[in-house]
């Protein structure tokens, strides 16, 4: 039972995200419609980050009241408002830029809530000793979203028309909420699905559950302390990476190697499968070496050197590539190291405080978030200042150095808070 609890609403969440990117393209190139004059840069950068802007604002509150509330409600409701958020997609593109805008942050700020409660559900439902096998299948979910979006888009364009996606994901958003609310709780031991044996499995390799009673979470505590700081900084670290990589190596591509990506759709879609092979691995990984008596903290800092000083020398590497093909292969293998992060600055908030871990949760995402936003939004500045996209991959890879370096010297899977 504890293994349908999982989450795993992030595979569907991304299919959409990613059917409303290639369809948001496909809007572009529709002169009826008043967002089709939204071709622009700006506009385009506009509709790229307002799904961030929202998302970023509602990871915090989300967390907190995942703490306060527990983590299938508060997901619930947001699944239902980003399944709605989709819906209206359609109509509000044809309607004009601003409600696609609006239609796009509201879609953010609803899915701000899925990671903190994510957190929270896998250290309820789940013994120490299998966290990271289960977030590795949930985020998982997340990367072959893309996959799957990436090759059901084209087709489902072709077939359903340019509102025939948003119906039918809002459609099957609204029908797993529905199915997953109806077995899952915030705690087993309310569970009428879950036997004795397993609730005794769950219950021998927790901790005692926590509660923080509705108080307010107290971020001057929480920022007081090197471990809160190793944890936000991981999240920047790994956004900033991510972003720059997904977001801006088709210009990297055309740039260096006059290459124009749109033609080579493998390249598009393998790094989603290999980071979710990756992350399952490494969730895989950890758990053993955590059962066969390794110390977590240690497991924890195993996998985030692999998360980031991989990455690293990948970047690095792509500095010295002479063909595209070698470029492919780097930029791949970066992101799918970064997978093994996954197992562990995002295990470690549950770690080191249980009772907000929402919260912190929340306040690494919308760090995180923001990271993205200004990596997504300034590279191309940073380009031109740095004098070359070879220049500002290398400051990444340094950042992806420093900040492994951190969460090995600060981090701790000890209670904190």
């Amino acid at each position: 039972m504890r293994w349908t609890a999982m989450p795993d609403q992030l595979g569907p969440t991304q299919c959409q995200l990613k059917d409303i990117e290639e369809i948001l393209e496909a809007l572009k190139q529709q002169p009826c419609l008043p967002s089709a004059s939204a071709g622009s840069g700006p506009t385009s950068l506009s509709l790229s980050s307002s799904f961030l802007w929202g998302y970023i604002f509602s990871s915090v509150v989300g967390g907190a009241l995942v703490d306060k509330y527990g983590g299938k409600k508060v997901l619930a409701w947001g699944v239902v408002l980003w399944s709605l958020a989709t819906l209206l997609t359609p109509s509000a593109a044809s309607h004009s830029t601003a409600a696609l805008l609006a239609v796009r942050a509201f879609f953010g700020l609803a899915e701000g809530v899925a990671m903190p409660a994510m957190s929270t559900l896998s250290s309820s439902w789940f013994p120490r000793h299998e966290r990271a096998k289960a977030i590795g299948i949930s985020m998982g979910g997340f990367h072959l979203g893309n996959l799957v979006g990436l090759l059901l888009t084209p087709i489902m364009l072709s077939t359903l028309g340019i509102a025939g996606p948003f119906i039918l994901f809002s459609t099957l958003g609204l029908l797993w909420v529905t199915k997953w609310s109806s077995t899952v709780t915030n705690d087993p031991r309310e569970s009428p699905f879950v036997t004795q044996s397993e609730l005794r499995l769950i219950q021998a390799g927790k901790s005692d559950s926590v509660s923080n009673n509705g108080k307010f979470p107290p971020l001057r505590l929480l920022l007081s302390k090197l471990p809160t700081w190793a944890i936000i900084l991981s999240n920047v670290t790994n956004n900033w990476g991510y972003f720059v990589l997904l977001s801006w190596m088709p210009v990297y591509f055309k740039t260096v190697f006059n290459v124009n990506l749109k033609q080579a759709a493998w390249f598009s879609a393998v790094p989603w499968g290999s980071m979710a092979v990756c992350g399952y691995i490494a969730g895989v990984a950890s758990d053993h070496l955590i059962r066969t008596g390794y110390p977590v903290i240690l497991v924890r800092k195993i996998m985030q050197t692999i998360g980031f000083i991989g990455p690293g020398i990948s970047l690095l590497c792509l500095n010295y590539a002479k063909s595209p093909e070698v470029a492919a292969i780097l930029i791949t293998a970066a992101l799918s190291l970064g997978s093994f992060s996954q197992a562990g600055y995002l295990l470690n908030i549950q770690e080191i405080a249980p009772e907000w871990a929402g919260f912190l949760h929340g306040l690494a995402n919308s760090a995180g978030t923001l990271a993205a936003i200004i990596s997504t939004i300034g590279t191309g500045y940073f380009v031109q200042w740095l004098g070359s996209f070879q220049a500002f991959l290398t400051v990444t890879a340094g950042l992806y150095f420093v900040t492994a370096i951190f969460f090995n010297l600060f981090a701790t899977a000890d209670r904190v808070f």
